[in-house]
């Protein structure tokens, strides 16, 4: 150690020691280091991670094969030895044939009976999505979140981040599942073949969950298709693993994987909430009520885009605070829908925009309250609003 005027300064390999360590000390406090994938849960996810081992195994054996020949090679036959040069040029001989053709052998073999058969055998399990298939789950990616439907049981949901903003802005401790929690989980049964149709309603998205091995494209315009076949109980956690755009981050999957009368038990009380809340939409709600449901509403679906305060990020997403859209007329004459006016944007959307059509993803109760709620909050103050049977009358207007 050395001192200068009264502080003591460490020698050259100590200051490196140190400052490696400080750079590790992040990491380890928030990485889960593993050296394998995680653990299959799924059929498709043990037979992937059954062949990637094989794979590396043979991989390794062919490297260590052929760099060991390579180094006795150059070691044992380099001219300090004596060695002189060979002067040929090409296959001369039996020998030198010898020595292209059986390798070459080698490696087909390798590469169509150890490799290739697996590989192909897997692909098609992988793709064999309608084979026993017990129930279908169909996902639709949207920036930034995810629904999700049961076509059998008539359920439909979406599904969005519930990290707090306080937390992605540092204002918090981070939570254990930071920007991998949700308010939605998909709920699916363990044991049952489920078949999943991808779609996507603006730009491509990925639905991934490593430990389900599952990982594909969401694609506007197409229906693909996957499965899964789950074969534990838990929650498993995955996101969106395409780059869709400013919030892709924050785009996370969660699925909870229960025995299946618990599943059944899940079916019944989601169709419940959903009588309850086609049911609201039948009563006139006060401004209060609105507003308060607004508020919720706003922050799990639109503050991602327009932020908390309504401010939003010009020009893609832009502000609603003195917004000509969001403080002019509520509908246009005769109470129907006013072209590009404020319920018809929020229902319909618009095209060639960031702003997606949310006639189909919230139920009348989640529209009129969160036009409501913009439109007298976030520094705007029109006093009027907008009940949930006039939402459910405008659904049957053409988008």
């Amino acid at each position: 150690m050395e001192t200068t005027a009264g502080f003591t300064r460490p020698q050259p390999h100590m200051r490196f020691a140190g400052a490696f360590a400080a750079l590790l000390a992040p990491a380890a406090a928030l990485a889960d280091y593993t050296w394998n994938f995680p653990p299959p849960v799924t059929p498709v996810a043990r037979e992937t991670l059954q062949i990637h081992n094989e794979f590396m195994i043979i991989i390794g054996v062919l490297f260590t094969v052929v760099f060991a020949i390579m180094i006795y090679s150059m070691v044992k036959h380099r001219k300090s030895l004596g060695h002189a040069p060979a002067r040929f040029s090409g296959p001369t001989g039996a020998v030198q044939w010898f020595w292209v053709l059986v390798p070459f052998a080698i490696l087909l073999f390798i590469d169509f009976v150890l490799m290739g058969i697996p590989a192909w055998r897997a692909v098609v399990e992988m793709e064999d999505t309608k084979t026993k298939a017990d129930m279908v789950l169909k996902i639709t990616g949207m920036q930034w979140k995810w629904q999700y439907e049961y076509p059998e049981s008539d359920i439909r949901f979406v599904s969005a981040l519930s990290t707090p903003r306080e937390q992605i802005a540092n204002q918090e401790a981070k939570g254990e599942h930071y920007l991998l929690e949700v308010d939605n989980e998909v709920v699916l049964p363990v044991g049952r073949k489920v078949r999943i149709l991808l779609t996507a309603t603006d730009v491509i998205h990925t639905w991934w969950v490593p430990q389900f091995g599952v990982k594909r494209d969401a694609i506007p315009g197409f229906l693909r298709e996957t499965w899964v076949r789950i074969e534990a109980p838990g929650v498993y956690r995955g996101q969106c693993a395409e780059l869709c755009g400013k919030d892709h981050g924050f785009m996370p999957v969660v699925v909870r994987a229960v025995p299946e009368p618990e599943f059944a038990a899940w079916v019944e009380s989601k169709k419940g909430e959903q009588t309850a809340t086609a049911a609201g939409a039948e009563r006139t709600w006060s401004k209060d009520e609105l507003l308060a449901k607004g508020k919720e509403v706003y922050e799990a679906q639109c503050a991602v885009c327009h932020q908390p305060d309504g401010k939003g990020l010009p020009p893609a997403f832009p502000a609603l605070s003195g917004s000509r859209i969001v403080t002019g007329p509520l509908l246009g004459m005769n109470g129907r829908l006013a072209k590009d006016g404020h319920v018809d944007r929020v229902l319909n959307g618009k095209e060639g925009t960031a702003m997606q059509a949310f006639r189909n993803t919230l139920s009348d109760v989640d529209l009129a309250a969160v036009i409501t709620y913009e439109r007298n909050a976030l520094g705007n103050a029109t006093g009027d609003l907008i009940q949930p049977a006039q939402i459910k009358a405008l659904r049957r207007e053409a988008p």
